[in-house]
């Protein structure tokens, strides 16, 4: 009867090790803080007085925007927050 208890008990014990590996190494892939090479994703550039780029330096793809002299105010004003 001790040998069957002793058995039980060592069995018990491996399986206990086995599943709580098994749960932290599924669990702990779960805690990501961000996404690796993100943080400095996009460049911004102003080429010159009127043209502004966007560079995407992972995807290599850039946007740029004309904005003509003398239209509109461009001078950046703070706003309210909208949350």
């Amino acid at each position: 009867m001790k040998r069957k208890t002793a058995v039980a008990i060592g069995f018990a014990l491996i399986v206990s090790i086995i599943l709580s590996f098994t749960i932290g190494m599924t669990f702990g892939k779960g805690q990501n803080t961000g996404v690796p090479n993100e943080k400095h994703r996009y460049e911004f550039i102003s080429a010159n007085e009127n043209n502004l780029i966007i560079f995407d330096k992972k995807t290599g793809e850039y946007w740029n925007k004309f904005i003509p002299s003398n239209e509109g105010p461009m001078d950046w004003e703070k706003g309210d927050s909208p949350i």
